[in-house]
């Protein structure tokens, strides 16, 4: 495989992919589910990889670490559960396992010899945020209304439908305030190494006295983590790569219509303008916002397996710094 032109590929860039997007909700969840998925993923990101540039990836983890409060609740009886930090902690390293051999073994196939690498990455948030008092972040699996009741009384989870596909647990959200050890990610991405950081949005953790750190229960916002990750590194795009092709306004309704070329302050206007859901596509406008707010150019919003038609301008949403 020849390395891809350089003619419209960023050299630094952060690519955020879906919790959803590498853990399908069809699936089961078995290992050999996981590395098929990851190795799909490795496909969708391996011309990113063999191109001469500083290359982050932040996945998510929504699924995963669903499954693993699942499992912890099946089995308390015999084995102490940890708490939802370190919940995310085993989310983190597991995935980025998974995608880190993935990208390796595609890399080798294609005669390459760079490296991924993971940092298992604390993200510092606020302990007063609101996002403590309102859950959203949408974890695990989905149920029907009734086994979402059934559920939700068995385990005390906090259960809310997400659109029409289901009931899921939500937990805390807080928005990353600082990202640890973003020093590293900076000194790896630049001899050349992928690296793999911030994966399921950090490990949320709170700052203490003399630089005490003690982890908080909350599963932050990979997004949100990937748009301030891009902003402290200086990068100028920022990837989002989701289960749809791209942003569309009235979504499910007759006038419904998919954005190509979006301006901040178009994109600012449809979001206070309720178009989208704080469930689903809001966290990531939320995020693009921000980057761009934060000094960013640009934001592409689109499918996996279009990661590189999206960068060519063919296909995704392109969210642009305002002119002038």
């Amino acid at each position: 495989m020849a390395t891809p032109s350089a003619t419209f590929l960023p050299s630094r860039i952060v690519v955020a992919i879906g919790g959803n997007a590498t853990h399908p909700e069809e699936i089961r969840g078995t290992a050999g589910e996981q590395k098929e998925i990851a190795a799909l993923t490795a496909k969708a990101l391996l011309p990113l990889a063999m191109a001469d540039n500083e290359l982050v990836l932040v996945h998510g983890n929504g699924p995963v670490v669903g499954k693993i409060l699942m499992r912890q609740a099946l089995t308390a009886d015999r084995v102490p559960p940890m708490p939802l930090d370190i919940c995310v902690a085993h989310s983190q390293g597991g995935i980025a396992y998974l995608l880190m051999q993935a990208i390796e073994n595609a890399l080798r196939e294609q005669g390459s010899g760079r490296h991924c690498t993971c940092l298992l990455t604390q993200v510092e948030v606020d302990q007063n945020d609101p996002a403590f008092q309102n859950p959203t972040k949408y974890v695990g699996p989905f149920f029907s209304e009734e086994e979402a009741k059934s559920v939700g009384t068995e385990l005390g989870w906090r259960m809310k439908q997400d659109g029409a596909r289901g009931w899921r647990h939500v937990v805390p959200s807080p928005k990353p305030k600082h990202i640890c050890d973003i020093s590293l990610v900076k000194v790896l991405a630049r001899r050349g190494t992928i690296v793999i950081s911030g994966g399921g949005g950090g490990i949320p953790v709170v700052a203490k006295a003399n630089g005490v750190r003690d982890g908080i229960e909350a599963v932050i916002d990979k997004d949100m983590t990937s748009a301030l990750m891009a902003n402290v590194l200086g990068y100028d795009t920022l990837m989002i790569l989701t289960a749809v092709a791209k942003v569309a306004v009235d979504f499910g309704k007759p006038t419904q219509r998919w954005l190509d070329r979006v301006t901040l302050r178009e994109l600012k206007a449809l979001h206070a303008a309720g178009q989208f859901p704080p469930g689903s596509m809001g966290p990531k406008i939320e995020a693009a916002i921000s980057f761009i707010d934060g000094g960013g150019e640009r934001v592409i919003i689109a499918r996996l397996d279009e990661a590189m038609p999206a960068l060519e301008g063919k296909t995704g949403t392109h969210v642009t710094a305002d002119e002038g």
